[in-house]
């Protein structure tokens, strides 16, 4: 029963408001969390994202306004390639600005700067507008509202004037059905205005709804009234006056939501209803509660101490990782995250090789939801298995949310990219050897070893002892296509076919004897001179990325010092200097496990450095590319930095340590809360 004369104890009173200002504390982060955009070109800018591992937000050049809105485990068939592409959904986050019945604009806004906050994931704007106002805005995706945004707003009067804030739904041209509606539910104590825009994908097969709302400071019945326009079924917007004075500062907010059939049933009372939640929070209760969840993500980060310059370029791209993957859910990493539709939001081996294995290490829980998406999409890669004539499961190149291959058909990578199937099995062993949660490895990493073992047996073409081929492949260089006995899809069948033997063993069941027969005979080729073979016609051409040097990082298939160097000196030639970022990040591991620190560090910069583009130095594909961001490259130079000049080493005794030494420009390296004990390393 509600007492009305209970007073709340005032320990509880303090405790409750000091948790607010701890959490938004450091209002001015240190410039290691800052990322700067820098003499911002709208000819020339490429946004950076605010996300929440659900929905993206990408920045824009244009004043108070975002260029996209992604949602993730939305698609539909539309777009590049007669495919299925991840949806670019209603921006609801978009605003106008009239001041003195003058519409807010590029060319009269003035000191227009723009930095995120990587501490708290928040994206701030400021610019001047004439000499009338300033304004500032923040956006966030909400870490822990996965399908909402908050923007706060404060503009300041240099004189006196009258402005009228406008938040917008605008409609993507993807979308078709367009209805608007607006509402308003009146209570006692609060008035909600819901803003919602509600329209059916390309090929109708799901429903996006996104809602959107005010939220005041001032008391109920003191709030400016508020005012809908419906302009045409691709905009509307609800706006409200404000007459400020010389000097005076004026703030709000906006909460909004977007969400699809794909996530839920009912789309549009789902996004109106986590509309009404998220302004009843109001915006105190919403940045305590983002800001800690957070704290919570960077309890495992990575401290540089002597180079500034790498630290920004290390937390941005854990911060990209953290941003565009969440625990508790079954979805899965595009190359591109959720930062726009790049590779149709796909995802490919990206994850298992080059973005799982960092968060593996610092972040188990995430990790595990990156392995769910592919464990509930076994019986597609069953049916695909099927279909090519092949036991087990064989995993597409490009999965979307149905695990379907989803490769454009004149792309060849889908019918014959089979080492992705190894690189699944690959990561759930991993998995197992940093948790060790057997009751995991009952219920999903031995359903999943076995069934790629059983693909890898009937995949294989059986001539005789140490002659168990795997033919007709594209390997991890795939500017060489349709070749034999490609060496990362031959060592990558080997080891996932020993680590599902290992598996059975855990759980004391006996292993088919066939997989240790075909691992035991799939050949890795030799040149000569004792150098790995790339594939059996490989003649020393140009190649795209890593591919042999894969056998002995991530893979421990080339294990010897003078093999691993032999296999170096061959192909780091051999690397196209327009090969994606990631290529050069295993030469980094390398050279940097191998004590070439001086090398190891120069290919380590290679990685990320010419990929940089303006003004906020997200990471593109290639060198001087204009698709960022491109999240596979985040990983691979973080796995330089863990696993190259940190040491660290997944192994059946868990994560372990390698002694390494630091580049000359770096006085320590410190990485926290690694593994589920949440270890600190420290190399000096």
């Amino acid at each position: 029963m509600n007492n009305p004369k209970r007073k709340t104890p005032l320990l509880f009173i303090l405790a409750f408001c000091y948790s607010v200002l701890s959490a938004n504390a450091q209002t001015t982060p240190s410039p290691d969390w800052q990322i700067v955009g820098k003499n911002i070109d709208p000819a020339n800018y490429y946004g950076i994202t605010v996300a929440n591992g659900m929905i993206g937000l990408v920045s824009s050049p244009e004043p108070m306004k975002v260029k996209d809105v992604v949602l993730n485990g939305a698609f539909d068939t539309y777009g590049r390639g007669r495919v299925s592409n991840i949806l670019k959904v209603f921006n609801f986050v978009n605003m106008n600005l009239d001041v003195d019945g003058q519409r807010l604009s590029r060319k009269d806004i003035a000191n227009y700067r723009q930095t995120l906050d990587m501490q708290k994931a928040a994206l701030t704007t400021t610019f001047d507008f004439k000499d009338k106002v300033s304004v500032k805005q923040t956006i966030m995706a909400l870490r822990h509202l996965p399908y909402s945004a908050l923007t706060m707003v404060e503009i300041t009067a240099k004189k006196d004037c009258e402005i009228i804030p406008m938040s917008v739904i605008e409609t993507p041209e993807n979308l078709k059905e367009v209805k608007n509606f607006y509402a308003e539910i009146d209570r006692p104590h609060v008035t909600i205005g819901l803003l919602t825009s509600v329209a059916k994908s390309p090929t109708g097969k799901l429903t996006v709804a996104a809602s959107n709302s005010f939220i005041f400071e001032e008391p109920h019945g003191q709030e400016p009234d508020v005012i809908h326009e419906d302009w045409d079924y691709n905009m509307h917007l609800a706006k409200f006056k404000k007459q400020l004075k010389a000097g005076e500062t004026y703030r709000f907010s906006v909460v909004g939501s977007v969400i699809s059939s794909a996530n839920t049933a009912d789309p549009h009372n789902e996004a109106e209803r986590l509309t009404i939640f998220a302004a009843l929070e109001r915006t105190e209760r919403l940045l305590t509660r983002h800001n800690a969840e957070w704290q919570k993500l960077w309890q495992s980060d990575i401290v540089i101490d002597g180079d500034p310059d790498a630290q920004q370029a290390v937390r941005s791209a854990l911060y990209h990782l953290y941003s565009f993957s969440r625990e508790g859910t079954s979805y899965s990493l595009s190359p591109m995250g959720l930062s726009g539709l790049g590779y149709n939001g796909h995802v490919f081996w990206d994850t298992e090789l080059w973005m799982y294995p960092p968060l593996l290490m610092l972040k188990p829980e995430i990790a595990k939801s990156l392995l769910e998406y592919r464990f509930e999409r076994m019986p597609m890669a069953r049916q695909n298995a099927f279909s090519h004539g092949y036991k087990g499961v064989m995993f597409p190149w490009e999965s979307d949310a149905d695990g379907q291959e989803s490769t454009p058909v004149w792309a060849l990578t889908g019918p014959f990219q089979h080492h992705i199937t190894g690189c699944v099995g690959w990561a759930f062993w991993k998995y197992y050897q940093v948790t060790k949660d057997k009751e995991w490895l009952k219920t999903r990493g031995y359903p999943m070893l076995k069934e790629v073992a059983e693909f890898w047996a009937s995949r294989v073409e059986r001539e005789g002892p140490g002659k168990y081929h795997i033919n007709n492949v594209i390997g991890a260089n795939e500017w060489q296509e349709n070749i034999d006995d490609n060496a990362f899809t031959n060592a990558m069948a080997k080891t996932s076919l020993q680590y599902a033997i290992q598996a059975a063993q855990e759980l004391g069941i006996v292993a088919d004897p066939d997989w240790k027969l075909v691992a035991d005979n799939i050949p890795i080729l030799k040149f000569a001179d004792g150098t790995t073979k790339e594939n059996r016609t490989y003649d020393g051409v140009t190649i795209k990325q890593a591919d042999v040097n894969l056998l002995a990082y991530p893979l421990t298939v080339v294990s010897d010092p003078a093999s691993i160097r032999k296999d170096l000196t061959y192909y780091e030639p051999r690397y196209s200097p327009d090969g994606p970022a990631m290529g050069w990040s295993v030469l980094a591991t390398l050279n940097a496990r191998l004590g070439n620190t001086d090398k190891a560090f120069q290919w380590f910069e290679k990685s990320y450095k010419p990929n940089q583009a303006p003004p906020f130095g997200v990471l593109a594909e290639t060198a001087g590319g204009t698709n960022p961001y491109f999240a596979t490259g985040a990983g691979g130079m973080l796995q330089a930095v863990l696993s190259g000049f940190g040491g660290l080493e997944i192994t059946d005794s868990g994560i372990t340590e390698l002694k390494t030494k630091l580049p000359k420009q770096w006085k320590s390296l410190t990485i926290k809360g690694i593994g589920i004990q949440h270890k600190t390393v420290s190399v000096r």
